[in-house]
């Protein structure tokens, strides 16, 4: 993504464009959004304070006011201008009866370009599981072989190589991510690889805690032994900047239905064009062939359309691609910022209240927006509890790898105000 795509100014009245129309139809005329987003000013009345500038962002969310949301690391909303996008395409080609699958090509070029990669290496997926199964399910392994990849990968991501494991007979390998250094990432992992070694899969941002992977170097270090490297995206696709081109992996699986703001059942899918041929496609059908002939010629589709099977629903990534402009009107740098900013000022208040112990990690470079936390002697479905029945937020609990804590993701519709009440919660808790 150029430096340009992040320009404040310009990204302001593009901002208000897509939150004032919210949709493009199928014919390429504006759709008024009808879901009841907040009236949004004209370019010239654009609030210039930064306060003022965040609540218009958190205005074009229909989350409710009865509760105060904190874990976009599990399922995030999606905007106004997201969801009208898709119901109008839903609309416009349940009334001609079509599935406007022509629509895909432009789509994939927007997804492209958020990602930094070609067109031709996109895939549209449900979400970021079977973005990981796809990978998993496709590289050709034999028995012995050796994957990689750390202990707090989500489900989504070590379960497909576990079925590997179980049915093929391959060997998962896996590292315990160090919060402290992203040099001592890299040396955990090293230290695991040995000849039969074949693959390394790591989370850009681990679930449980939050960690930021230091993935380019993980790349390089893939590319110097000749494995392959996947990264599982869920967690970073519309949190932070980044430029898979510049990473330089070889797959990346993400969701569109946490961080980006899309609806629910999108995800996108990348592998490197030179990898195509090293990642068979598991479940086929019409769209994954290229030259097809009954009964003996058939050969795939020479772009990752291969991995899309059959009629998609095309209406979900409309939505999705209308997310993308959304996050990319404000900025991507300026995303993470302000989203790490919120981080940052959370997990200070909680480390100083005695009786507190923050997992995630300290230096910004090496967190996102979670902040995930434990309380010595209050069990996390404890704690849980208390935040939400008694202050109405709603966290995530995190048990994994017996973590036993919370995990509080802030995003761009949340505030400072937000983060004080969670503390004020907690210290409620301390005795």
């Amino acid at each position: 993504m150029s430096n340009d795509e992040h320009n404040i100014i310009p990204s302001r009245r593009r901002f208000v464009q897509l939150a004032a129309f919210g949709a493009i139809g199928l014919n390429g005329c504006a759709v008024a959004p009808a879901s009841g987003a907040a009236t949004v000013p004209t370019p010239g009345d654009w609030p210039e304070a930064d306060d003022e500038f965040w609540k218009m962002v958190r205005r074009q969310y229909p989350l409710t006011r009865e509760r105060t949301y904190l874990n976009t690391g599990g399922l995030g909303p999606a905007t106004y201008a997201a969801l009208d996008a898709m119901r109008a395409a839903q609309m416009e080609l349940q009334r001609i009866s079509e599935h406007g699958h022509s629509r895909f090509r432009r789509i994939r070029e927007s997804a492209a370009a958020f990602l930094g990669v070609g067109a031709d290496e996109v895939a549209f997926m449900r979400n970021a599981t079977e973005g990981n199964a796809t990978i998993a399910s496709g590289i050709k392994l034999s028995a012995g072989d050796e994957v990689i990849f750390e202990s707090h990968a989500h489900p989504g991501g070590a379960i497909p190589w576990m079925t590997r494991q179980k049915e093929d007979g391959i060997r998962v390998k896996i590292f315990d991510p160090d919060p402290s250094s992203a040099d001592g990432n890299l040396e955990r992992i090293a230290s695991l690889i040995t000849p039969r070694t074949r693959v390394v899969q790591v989370s850009h941002i681990t679930a449980p805690t939050g960690i930021v992977m230091p993935v380019a170097d993980i790349a390089k270090l893939c590319r110097d032994r000749g494995l392959y490297f996947h990264v599982d995206g869920a967690q970073s696709c519309g949190a932070i900047p980044f430029n898979l081109r510049d990473i330089g992996c070889d797959s990346y699986a993400a969701c569109g239905h946490k961080w980006l703001g899309a609806p629910h059942g999108t995800g996108l899918l990348y592998v490197r064009r030179e990898r195509l041929d090293d990642v068979v496609p598991t479940e086929v059908g019409a769209y994954s062939n290229g030259d097809y002939e009954l009964p003996s010629t058939f050969d795939y589709n020479d772009t990752a359309q291969r991995y899309e099977p059959g009629t998609r629903d095309v209406t979900s990534v409309i939505g999705m691609q209308t997310a993308m402009e959304f996050m990319t009107s404000i900025g991507m740098d300026r995303v993470a910022e302000y989203t790490r900013g919120l981080g940052v000022y959370l997990q200070e208040q909680l480390a100083a209240l005695d009786g507190v112990e923050v997992l995630t990690p300290a230096d910004p470079m090496l967190r996102g927006g979670m902040t995930t936390y434990k309380i010595r002697g209050t069990k996390y479905d404890d704690l849980y509890r208390h935040l939400f029945n008694n202050h109405r937020l709603r966290c995530r609990v995190v048990s994994e790898q017996g973590l036993d804590a919370l995990r509080v993701s802030t995003h761009i519709f949340n505030s400072k105000a937000d983060c004080d009440r969670v503390v004020e919660g907690t210290r409620e808790l301390l005795v």
